[in-house]
């Protein structure tokens, strides 16, 4: 089987490596990919979000299996696209109208209140309702969420203490701070809590779940400062038990899946519930229509199943039967970043990586330039190193990395360090 992978990051990376272990897998590409995806992939110099192009490449490579991973094509419709012009490759990705799920906030808060899904309170605005977000603000308690109702490349969450900031951010937001994407924001209730993500695979109808993580998307030590794409993840995550997960099938897991059939939206792909645990019950901070980045660094080390037959499955009708077998060792991903990110950072920064040991590095901004690797983004390398304990885990990422160099690098040293 030919498969192409959509991307150029880590989740990509992690995909390419994962699949690439499957004697079902006989060529791989990855479109456009990264340094990583290059040592085991036929990396296609093509944007995925230039639909034509990879039709082309599809048609040229006789792929049989496309795997989407980002979110932004898929919003755009890229499944419907390959579905009516190729009904004979397998497409994993939902289609446009399921995808709203994560492309538009809104969709998803309606979505959630019509099903009786768990979720945070909220108002949308627009600037033509500026006065009554302006209202709402100085009626209740911070902290205060803003959410872009579009599509920010994972930064367009703000969650501010006071009200003065909290206002200043709402007029920007819809100023244009994030684009387009912010033409709406939402205001959130603000839930106290631990954050974790539940990840599954669907044919609309049946699905399997995946191992659960846990991701860290600030900045700086602690969990502070500024939202990132994501520094670092774990899996499993000790609080998140038996009893917990009875309750994400029940009020969350089955719901959705029941939502989409009555609004008769067919769903073939992955589905992201990013959740948070406050006293003891949980609740849907956001959907995401694909795997999550840094996630999907610590989700594939521990399935332990051929991924291209677990995909084929949702075309089968037979994914009902698939078991997921587990490692049961911690995974943890430490991601190693520009200087200045997620504000102004410099490209084009040598990498050189030494003896890692028993640790993956993943790609996720990185590029070959004059034979030599460099970084062409903000999160630049995840580290996943599997260990008996999430502490033992992390320390072997962070040996790893001691060996990894690029001029003004960055990295938290204490993911995981909180559960």
């Amino acid at each position: 089987m030919n498969i192409l992978i959509l991307g150029g990051g880590g989740r990509e990376h992690a995909f390419a490596w994962k699949m690439k272990q499957s004697p079902r897998c006989d060529h791989l590409f990855v479109a456009p990919g990264n340094a990583g995806t290059a040592t085991i992939a036929t990396n296609l110099s093509i944007d995925p979000m230039d639909f034509d192009k990879v039709y082309k490449k599809i048609k040229k490579h006789d792929i049989h299996m496309v795997v989407v991973g980002p979110e932004a094509p898929l919003v755009a419709g890229i499944s419907d696209y390959l579905n009516e012009k190729l009904p004979e490759v397998l497409v994993i990705g939902p289609s446009k109208v399921a995808s709203q799920l994560e492309g538009s906030k809104a969709f998803a808060k309606q979505f959630m209140a019509d099903n009786g899904i768990p979720t945070a309170s909220y108002i949308e605005v627009t600037k033509e309702t500026l006065d009554t977000g302006i209202d709402h603000i100085d009626n209740h308690k911070g902290p205060y969420v803003l959410k872009a109702d579009g599509l920010a490349a994972g930064k367009g969450v703000l969650i501010i203490e006071k009200k003065k900031e909290a206002k200043k951010q709402l007029r920007q937001m819809l100023d244009g701070k994030f684009g387009s994407a912010s033409q709406t924001v939402v205001i959130e209730e603000f839930l106290d809590g631990i954050e974790f993500s539940v990840f599954i695979l669907t044919d609309g109808q049946y699905y399997t779940l995946l191992p659960v993580a846990k991701d860290y998307k600030r900045i700086g030590e602690g969990d502070v400062g500024l939202n990132t794409g994501g520094m670092g993840a774990v899996s499993p995550v000790p609080f998140v038990d038996a009893e917990m997960m009875h309750k994400v099938r029940e009020r969350i897991i089955l719901p959705t899946l029941s939502g989409l059939e009555k609004r008769h939206i067919p769903y073939v792909g992955f589905i992201f519930f990013g959740l948070i645990n406050v006293g003891g019950d949980p609740y849907v901070i956001e959907y995401n229509c694909r795997m999550g980045d840094p996630e999907t660094e610590v989700v594939l080390p521990r399935i332990q199943n051929d991924l291209v037959d677990v995909l084929e499955s949702v075309f089968e009708q037979d994914l009902y039967e698939i078991r997921l077998e587990k490692d049961p060792r911690v995974a943890a991903t430490v991601v190693m970043v520009s200087g200045g990110y997620p504000e102004a950072y410099e490209k084009g920064k040598k990498i050189t990586i030494g003896d890692v040991g028993s640790s993956i590095v993943f790609h996720s901004g990185t590029a070959i330039e004059d034979d030599k690797v460099v970084t062409s983004g903000g999160r630049v390398l995840a580290v996943t190193s599997l260990g008996e304990t999430i502490g033992q885990a992390v320390s072997t990422s962070l040996e790893a990395i001691d060996n990894i160099k690029f001029k003004r690098s960055y990295h938290r040293t204490d993911i995981g360090s909180d559960v």
